[in-house]
């Protein structure tokens, strides 16, 4: 059977548009895509059939470029410590005596003093001590032993806190701040005093902070009026650092401004304890005046240590012992120096100013003008006087 001639002209012009379409699709590819697919002849496109096959999928894995990372490590690394100032053998030592406050006082006292080579401080607290309980830890019985051990130059004491409670007197249990209670615990507070400074050793005292509970707090109030009266009789130094631990109005606070200023954390949460930063400032109160007993030997760059580093120690005599009496003269009133009679004899000083009316009380309190100078406009004085 033979196909007529306009229909192989048909198929003619059908094939040579599929070849040209072909090739149009062919070079728009890419040439990994032209590789990948399999040609067809012109009778495959025609009548179909002769499934192309697929590729054989190459067995080489894909190469990547990869930057290999610098590991990171889990925490920013710590700066590195200070180096430890090594002590001399002669330094001088601040021997601190009392409760869980003074521990405290301890470790902020190390931390000033730790870049200076010629002073230690020696810690013998003890954190649940008092004047009270002297069966629990005897301070009287204690004292003498190591302030003989120690040999300090300077004894800071801060003690009282654990002292809100009951004290036997004369096998009697007496409430706090009773009448006997004081008078007892004002004779052993004297008397561990005079242990300390026995050997004329200079003695600071710290004060007690407020607390959180203004029951304790008043009752804090009452133990420094103690140390502070019977601190001073003895010659030593009271250091009050009650407005350090308070706001404006008084009322203790659990946040301050530290050493530098700066608003931190004073007090844990339970309103008695102090934060470092706390214990810290405790310290500070009582470093200024270890420093100027200290002298040149609290200095950072101490090589050595001889009579001349230290200043000549001046601690207040007890009264009644060396006393001489002091010569006081009135103040100077600042308002009105001519009344000072700085520019007068001694027998010829001015009359007291309330004697004395001026030209400005004539006027106001009796309606009377000061004469007016002779020979000015207003003076109307008769005869004039001679020219």
């Amino acid at each position: 059977m033979f196909v007529r001639l306009p229909a192989l002209r048909l198929l003619a012009t059908l094939l040579i548009a599929l070849t040209a379409g072909m090739a149009v699709v062919q070079t728009s590819e890419p040439a990994a895509a032209q590789e990948r697919l399999e040609r067809k002849s012109i009778l495959q496109l025609l009548f179909g059939g002769g499934q192309s096959q697929k590729a054989p999928a190459s067995t080489e894995a894909p190469r990547t470029s990869r930057v290999k990372q610098p590991a990171r490590s889990a925490t920013a690394a710590a700066p590195p410590p200070e180096p430890k100032i090594e002590k001399l053998e002669n330094a001088r030592k601040i021997l601190v005596l009392g409760d869980f406050l003074a521990n405290g006082a301890a470790d902020g006292l190390s931390e000033a003093f730790a870049q200076a080579p010629g002073v230690v401080v020696v810690d013998r607290t003890n954190g649940s001590s008092g004047l009270v309980r002297d069966d629990y830890y005897d301070w009287l019985e204690q004292a003498p032993g190591i302030v003989e051990e120690v040999q300090p130059a300077i004894i800071v004491v801060q003690i009282g806190s654990n002292d809100r409670q009951q004290m036997l007197v004369n096998g009697e249990r007496e409430a706090v701040r009773s009448v006997n209670w004081l008078a007892e615990y004002e004779r052993r507070t004297e008397q561990l005093i005079r242990i300390l400074r026995g050997g004329n050793t200079p003695l600071l005292w710290i004060g007690l902070p407020a607390f959180n509970s203004s029951v304790m707090t008043t009752d804090m109030v009452a133990f420094n009026g103690v140390y502070r009266k019977l601190v001073e009789k003895s010659g030593g130094e009271f250091i009050d650092i009650w407005d350090g631990f308070v706001d404006e109005e008084g009322k203790f606070i659990f946040t301050g401004s530290d050493v530098n200023g700066q608003q931190v954390r004073l007090r844990g949460s339970d309103g008695i304890n102090l934060t470092k930063a706390g214990r810290r400032k405790v310290a500070f109160y009582a470093e200024k005046s270890a420093r100027r007993l200290l002298g040149d030997a609290a200095a950072a760059g101490v090589v050595t240590l001889d009579s001349s580093s230290f200043p000549e120690i001046f601690m207040p005599p007890p009264p009644g012992e060396n006393t001489v009496a002091i010569m006081r003269t009135l103040p100077v009133a600042m308002t009105d120096p001519d009344l000072d009679g700085g520019s007068a004899l001694l027998d010829d000083m001015p009359a007291p100013a309330s004697l004395v009316r001026s030209p400005r009380d004539m006027l106001v309190l009796d309606g009377v003008l000061p004469e007016p100078p002779e020979g000015r406009a207003d003076n109307f004085a008769w005869p004039r006087a001679n020219r």
